[in-house]
């Protein structure tokens, strides 16, 4: 018999399981994922109300332990000795646990008590939105949040900023304005995506250079959750492709005069021929 013929086990080994949970899409959860969570003997998750919502769709019901990085260590203790015997699923509200999401101490704390640890992969909004917007991939730096404060953002941007490779933040919708005007004065020739609502029925990615991005979404104010990417460094000139590319993105939000110097700015071509081109575009 092949194990994809075995019948699962009633019982999972004691131990924590790391479980990704969907960013939006529901039809994202994996079959393992829910398996683990049928059969696992409790869940540790950030907000009970969000977990317990996920599990009522799934038809599934199980104890549920708030857990997060702002716990005591006290309730992190209490959680180690009960898995110590028991199979605990640790989820976060949304996504991969620890890809900024609680559970970094506690794995780090079962790593170190000896405790079976498994992972599942799954659903990972900056993973999702590395792939969509079509950014060079071979090599990225995932950096989390960006800080809420202007002058830690400004600091954190001016330390990547010699990084080769795209950067993947993850960003709120009141704060991606502010921090599009960071990116426009720190780094001005870089290319940024926004992908906005992962999954969702009002998925949005967007992409271009920070002016015409900061033009559009003053003018449509974004909402929900947001992955925020910047583009590696050019060490060449851009192809006509690249140039089309960046010059039509442009054009959706300023003239093609405007969209030619701005073009122009980041890449180094020359502003007339790339007015020229954009007038070429214009009239497609």
């Amino acid at each position: 018999m092949s194990d994809a013929a075995q019948p699962l086990q009633d019982r999972l080994t004691p131990g924590l399981y790391l479980v990704a949970t969907p960013i939006g899409n529901l039809g994202d959860i994996t079959m393992r994922a829910v398996d683990i969570l049928s059969r696992c003997d409790a869940v540790a998750c950030e907000d009970t109300r969000v977990t317990g919502k996920l599990l009522k769709h799934l038809g599934i019901s199980k104890p549920l332990w708030r857990y997060d990085d702002h716990s005591e260590h006290r309730d992190r203790s209490r959680l180690i000795e009960s898995v110590r015997t028991r199979a605990v699923a640790l989820v976060s509200d949304a996504g991969t646990p620890m890809i900024s999401d609680p559970g970094y101490r506690l794995v780090n704390d079962c790593r170190a008590e000896g405790i079976p640890i498994t992972s599942l992969p799954g659903a990972c909004a900056a993973i999702v939105g590395l792939t969509l917007t079509g950014l060079p991939n071979d090599r990225f730096l995932f950096a989390g949040f960006l800080p809420a404060k202007d002058k830690a953002r400004r600091e954190t941007l001016e330390e990547l900023s010699a990084t080769n490779a795209t950067l993947v933040f993850y960003e709120t919708g009141p704060r991606l304005l502010k921090s599009l005007k960071v990116l426009g004065e720190v780094l001005p020739e870089r290319e940024i995506a926004v992908a906005r609502e992962l999954t969702k029925l009002h998925e949005e990615c967007r992409r271009g250079l920070s002016d015409g991005l900061i033009a559009y979404y003053d003018a449509n104010p974004p909402k929900g959750e947001i992955v925020l990417l910047v583009g590696p460094p050019q060490d060449h000139a851009p192809s006509d492709a690249d140039a089309d590319h960046m010059l039509r993105e442009a054009m959706q939000t300023m003239k093609a005069s405007q969209a030619a110097g701005q073009v122009a700015k980041a890449t180094g071509l020359d502003r007339k021929a790339l007015y020229a081109r954009a007038m070429e575009l214009k009239s497609e």
